[in-house]
């Protein structure tokens, strides 16, 4: 059985960092493209960063480019979300998905709430 588990998330200050994680099981985590989004209260679900199967070709939302990278481990079957500079409007519940042609799969997200 697929599945994804978020964590990392919790309370930090503006300008702060967090580091979220999003172990795999249950599929061949390698073969998938993974990726990270949130959801604000009131708003839409957005596509945060995405990561091809082998780790290259990083995409990022113009609003956390240069503040956020993603990475993955094949090895740990971990893909990584490093947030610095955070923001009070990067305020949300972070998800992660993989997927793979019509397969797809989400977590049950990490609440990150950026704020004095």
């Amino acid at each position: 059985q697929a599945r994804l588990v978020e964590s990392g998330g919790g309370l930090v200050q503006p300008g702060g960092s967090l580091r979220l994680s999003c172990a795999a099981s249950g599929f061949t985590f390698s073969m998938y493209v993974m990726s990270w989004y949130r959801q604000a209260p009131g708003k839409e679900r957005e596509l945060v960063a995405d990561i091809n199967s082998s780790g290259g070709n990083p995409n990022y939302a113009d609003s956390v480019k240069d503040r956020f990278t993603i990475s993955r481990d094949n090895a740990k079957n971990t893909v990584y979300l490093q947030m610095n500079s955070l923001k009070p409007e990067d305020t949300a519940v972070y998800y992660c998905k993989s997927v793979l042609g019509s397969l797809n799969y989400w977590g049950q997200g990490t609440q990150v709430t950026v704020s004095s």
